[in-house]
């Protein structure tokens, strides 16, 4: 996220988890993206990464337990540091480290900075399954929940170090690149996080359906699912428990850690999806670019000849009912919906446009956004348009990274709900 770190000030420090050897891949990462970046080293994480790696790739020293007393030091170093910092990233927490943490024990460096700062601090545990189910570290764990200055990324599940195959692998670098950008984006003056969102259900669609022309062709759009996929990301990491229905994606694959994914293809079956789901949904946000076409009987299952082509076209496809629609048509009372509507003309035009399509779909908000000028809307980093809301009432959005669109559109649709 690099505009969105440009700048800030990212202390990253690792303790003894085997992951500590992704590290420097964040900091390069972050340093790619702009931030200032400290780096500190638990004794045991400078045994498995290199301090001199850290130390290059941030261009500042790694600092370890060692430093932390040195006597040509005007000021204590933890508090230097503690002050210093816009956000700590703590990739991996051991389950050492955590303990000590939620314990209050400030033996060594990284100890002591934890206790010190008052910035966000993000956590990224990462340790053997057996040791992440634990009811000592799943205890500490649960108490470091309830800190509003943290943002937990909870382990993934997959192939660990030890050769189990189990939750405890620490977030992906890319992942929490942009949990780090989430943070500073939603923190306060005081330093707390929101979670506004934590214990509510919310139901996200993203990216494009495709439908078959043969066994070979489709029918799609230029979606890349990542307004869609920022807008789940966004509602989890204030708390949501999120459902993702999306088609095929072009985003990193780590953007889809933490959340509770379905893959579909076809509009078919993302309605389905999306019927299964929206019962025990707070919120839908109906983000995906849902193919307007489609044949009204099974795929053609041989290739065509290009010859063909035409003629096939020519007959047996049908509109695909609209699924935002349906979705505002069953909800059920309190549940809140955001539409989206990607439309092309002048500002007058799309504003017109999308009046007209809010009222006929009936949900709640509808974000409307030109995908005819360059630099925004599919396939981009950035997006604007205006938010539709009752009373004709509507909101400019600014051109923005589409993360920022996302708390913003998060932030509105909790305005809504505290006024219905």
């Amino acid at each position: 996220m690099p505009g969105l770190l440009n700048g800030r000030r990212v202390l990253v420090a690792a303790s003894g988890s085997i992951a500590a050897v992704k590290t420097p891949l964040l900091v390069s990462a972050l340093v790619q993206a702009g931030a200032q970046v400290r780096c500190v080293l638990t004794a045991s994480a400078a045994r498995l990464v290199s301090p001199l790696a850290l130390a290059t790739l941030s261009r500042q020293p790694c600092l370890q337990d060692k430093d932390q007393w040195d006597p040509v030091r005007p000021r204590p170093l933890h508090i230097e540091l503690a002050e210093w910092a816009d956000l700590v990233v703590v990739a991996p927490l051991s389950a050492t480290s955590l303990s000590r943490w939620v314990q209050g024990d400030g033996e060594g460096l990284l100890a002591s900075l934890l206790l010190a700062c008052e910035c966000p601090v993000l956590a990224a545990p990462a340790m053997n399954t057996a040791m992440w189910k634990h009811k000592a570290v799943q205890r500490n764990w649960n108490l470091l929940l309830d800190d509003p200055r943290v943002l937990p990324l909870a382990p993934e599940g997959g192939l660990l170090a030890c050769d189990r195959l189990g939750t405890g692998r620490m977030s992906d670098p890319v992942r929490i690149e942009l949990a780090a950008a989430s943070a500073l984006l939603q923190a306060t003056s005081q330093g707390l996080l929101k979670s506004d969102w934590r214990g509510k259900h919310v139901l996200v669609s993203a990216g494009p359906t495709l439908e078959s022309l043969d066994c070979v062709r489709v029918l799609s759009n230029r979606s890349s699912g990542r307004m869609g996929v920022l807008l789940a990301q966004a509602a989890h990491l204030r708390g949501a428990t999120v459902d993702l229905v999306h088609g095929p994606l072009q985003v990193p694959p780590s953007w889809l850690e933490g959340l509770q994914c379905h893959p579909v293809v076809g509009s078919a079956a993302m309605d389905d999806m999306l019927q299964q789901l929206q019962p025990k949904a707070d919120a839908v946000l109906m983000c995906a670019a849902v193919s307007d076409v489609r044949r009204t009987s099974s795929s053609v299952v041989e290739k065509l000849p290009k010859q063909q082509l035409i003629g096939s076209m020519e007959g047996g496809w049908e509109l695909v009912p609209d699924l935002l629609q349906s979705l505002v048509g069953r909800r059920s009372a309190g549940q809140s919906v955001l539409g989206f509507a990607a439309l092309t003309g002048s500002d007058q035009q799309i504003l017109e446009l999308g009046r007209q399509k809010l009222q006929a779909k009936g949900c709640d908000l509808l974000m409307v956004n030109p995908v005819d000028r360059l630099g925004q809307g599919f396939d981009s980093d950035q997006n604007s348009g205006w938010l539709l809301g009752p009373g004709n009432h509507h909101q400019v959005c600014p051109l923005e990274d589409k993360l920022v669109l996302s708390h913003r559109l998060l932030d509105r649709l909790l305005e809504i709900n505290r006024t219905t």
